[in-house]
């Protein structure tokens, strides 16, 4: 399974509206030992997040689900508040910021990147 977008994802996602500022919703599963592996990701993402102007809005490792089914269940959820849709393909096309998406990448097992627009 894909844990990073591809060129056709961005794309797609910034036909939208590119200036439409997003939450990104990410819901992480690890890979054994990808706990530890996606901090030095986070910390890494936090120096090229800060440059678009995006912000970590929460951070948190998830319990066991209380209504899902078996298998649904997330080990982490990041939010991230990006000020557009552009700056979020800005951060990812950062030469410097690539340079770390192996971080990412080694550490999960599956993901979901589901961009998010307020209700209304």
């Amino acid at each position: 399974m894909a844990v990073n977008p591809t060129g056709a994802d961005m794309k797609a996602f910034l036909a939208v509206d590119p200036d439409q500022p997003i939450v990104m919703l990410n819901l992480l599963r690890f890979a054994d030992g990808g706990a530890a592996r996606y901090d030095a990701y986070l910390a890494h993402f936090r120096t090229y997040a800060e440059k678009v102007g995006a912000a970590v809005v929460y951070y948190g490792h998830g319990g066991d689900p209380i209504v899902a089914e078996h298998g649904q269940g997330w080990d982490a959820v990041l939010l991230v508040s990006y000020p557009s849709r552009r700056a979020f393909s800005d951060m990812v096309r950062d030469p410097g910021y690539q340079e770390g998406t192996h971080l990412r990448t080694e550490a999960l097992a599956e993901a979901v990147l589901q961009p998010t627009a307020p209700a209304g």
